[in-house]
Order: C-alpha cells, then sequence, then structure tokens
C-alpha cells in the first residue's frame, strides 16, 4: 500500500521510467478500484500519505515538502507537474496530430508519396500506388531549457499554489520558444494564398483551398486574430465546451505570438503536425531534493515534422 513505500531519490533515476510510473509500479493504482483514491495516481496518494495540500485554503508552503527526507523526495515531482501542466496549456495540444517519443537526438519519419491520382479501374488495370518510404534526412531534434534561479530560503515560505502558478507560467513560456519551431515547419513549403488586405472572403478562399482536408483550425498572430474578431460577419461567433473560439466554417481561431504579424496558416490539425521528443520534461532533481535551489534546469528535447503537406495552407496579407 501506498502507506509502506520508501521515497528515496533513485526513483528518479530507472531507466525509461519516470519518477510516476516507478511509483505506480510500487503502488498500483488498479488496486485502488472502488475506494474513494481510485481517483488519485501513485503521486498524489504520496501527497495524501504526507497530508501535503498543493491548493486550496489550506495550502502548504514550500517547505512543507522538506519536513523529513521522503517528503523532499516528491518535491521535484511537484515542480515538474506544475511547469507541465504550463507547457500543456499553449497550442502545442491543439494544432499536433500525434506526438512520437524516440531513444535519440536524430529522428526519421516516413514520407508518403501520393501523387497518383486516385481514380476507378478495370480488372485488368494495374491499381494507382501511394508509396510510404523512410525520409532520407533525419530531423535533428533541439534542446529547449530555461534556469531557474531561487533559493530555498527564498521560496520556503510561499504558498505552494502560488508557487506552482510561477513555475506553471515558465512552462507557458517555455513551450511558446518551441511553438517557433512548430510554426516554422508548417510554414516550410506550404501552398500560400496572397491577398491585399484581410477580409472575411480572404478567410473564405483559405477554408476553400482545402481539397480532401478539412481546415479545423487557424493559427494566426494576436493582431491579426483581433482584426478577424471584430469582422461583422463574426459578430455571433460560437465558443466551446472548452473555451475556444470557433468561426462560422467550424475551424478553431488559434492566436500565438510566434507567428509573424500578417501570416494565417490554416491547418487539419489531425493530419497536419507531428510533435517529436526524446524525452520528457527533465529537472535537475538531486539539487531539488538537497534544497539546492539556486539554479533549477527545466528542458526538454524536441522538434516538429510535417506529416502531410496538403492538410497546411498558408494566408499571407500583403499590405
Amino acid at each position: 500500500m501506498y502507506n509502506d513505500i520508501k521515497l528515496e531519490k533513485g526513483l528518479y533515476n530507472l531507466s525509461e521510467k519516470s519518477f510516476t510510473n516507478a511509483l505506480e509500479e510500487l503502488d498500483p493504482t488498479s488496486a485502488y478500484c472502488g475506494t474513494p483514491m481510485e481517483k488519485l495516481d501513485a503521486f498524489e496518494r504520496q501527497l495524501k500519505r504526507f497530508n501535503i495540500r498543493v491548493a486550496g485554503q489550506s495550502c502548504d508552503r514550500v517547505e512543507k515538502f522538506f519536513s523529513s527526507t521522503e517528503t523532499a523526495v516528491l518535491f521535484p515531482e511537484f515542480a515538474t507537474r506544475c511547469i507541465r501542466k504550463g507547457f500543456e496549456e499553449t497550442i502545442l495540444s491543439s494544432v499536433c496530430a500525434t506526438q512520437t517519443v524516440c531513444g535519440s537526438s536524430q529522428y526519421l519519419g516516413c514520407i508518403m508519396d501520393d501523387s497518383a491520382e486516385y481514380t476507378t479501374f478495370s480488372q485488368s488495370d494495374a491499381l494507382s500506388e501511394t508509396v510510404v518510404r523512410e525520409s532520407s534526412s533525419a530531423i535533428r531534434l533541439s534542446k529547449y531549457g530555461r534556469i531557474i534561479n531561487a533559493s530555498y530560503e527564498t521560496v520556503r515560505q510561499q504558498k505552494l499554489d502560488i508557487f506552482g502558478v510561477v513555475l506553471r507560467s515558465i512552462g507557458v513560456k517555455l513551450a511558446l520558444s518551441i511553438v517557433k519551431d512548430a510554426v516554422s515547419v508548417l510554414e516550410t513549403g506550404a501552398d500560400v494564398i496572397s491577398v491585399p488586405a484581410l477580409t472575411y472572403s480572404s478567410l473564405a478562399r483559405l477554408y476553400g483551398s482545402f481539397d480532401c482536408f478539412n481546415m479545423n483550425a487557424i493559427i494566426t498572430s494576436p493582431e491579426i486574430a483581433s482584426e478577424i474578431l471584430a469582422m461583422e460577419q463574426l459578430s455571433d461567433i460560437s465558443v466551446d465546451a472548452d473555451g475556444k473560439l470557433i468561426l462560422p466554417f467550424g475551424a478553431e481561431l488559434i492566436k500565438t505570438a510566434a507567428i509573424g504579424e500578417n501570416t494565417i496558416i490554416g491547418i487539419d490539425k489531425n493530419f497536419a503536425l507531428e510533435f517529436i521528443t526524446s524525452s520528457d520534461l527533465v529537472l535537475e532533481t538531486d539539487k531539488l531534493i538537497d534544497r539546492q535551489l539556486d539554479q533549477i534546469v527545466a528542458s526538454i528535447t524536441c522538434g516538429f515534422r510535417k506529416i502531410t503537406p496538403d492538410a497546411v495552407k498558408i494566408l499571407k496579407v500583403t499590405k
């Protein structure tokens, strides 16, 4: 049971296992089906075990994690989850069709040659082909990271929910730097429609440029997004259950400062982009456990690949 687990630094250093995965092997969530703890994962059960409250009116302070050698082991996972949550609240989760984990800093994806026409055929005719082969050039993954300077004495009295928000905001900004790479990959080699001014009809033209794929998202700068929202035709724009802005033709409006001011990228987010990582978000755990918080390094190694070129179109405003 979760009360009997010995928490130690070594749980962070197991090959190909995250800290939570290591805990889950020792304390499987499946064993709690039908109990009040069935909705908690192994890490959350350890927080409950040591009565560490990370949110709410009775939220504890950072120093609560360091009340014992065992509870200190939990702090890096808390910090990682906060940063990851901010990371996942960005547009990456909205624009990537799939995520691939590879074991090195280079990745060879597959390329599809689908140029032959899809048509009818007679019994004696040869079928047209779609050729899928391994790419001849590897995608080199880049390392993104941030150093967080915060001594233990500085943060020990901070409420965990406040400190968590700070870490979450770092995750948001870290993801923004990565989104710039995603935008660059989407733009490279994509079909471009140039228009002298941004109008509703030009957006409709972008939508109409998609053939067999469906434009279910457009990515643009905050300035262009505000112009789109100010259009008379969008006075009744809808918001879905998740708070996403949906344009009349069914495309989600996504804004990011990572894109050029006069560019709108239309995508079918189910087919356009692959997110590739060689590791999960990484923190220097030993320093955190030992209260050496002067320099916390958070990093991730990742890259992007366009899966289906026809699922990406670009509208350029030349004003």
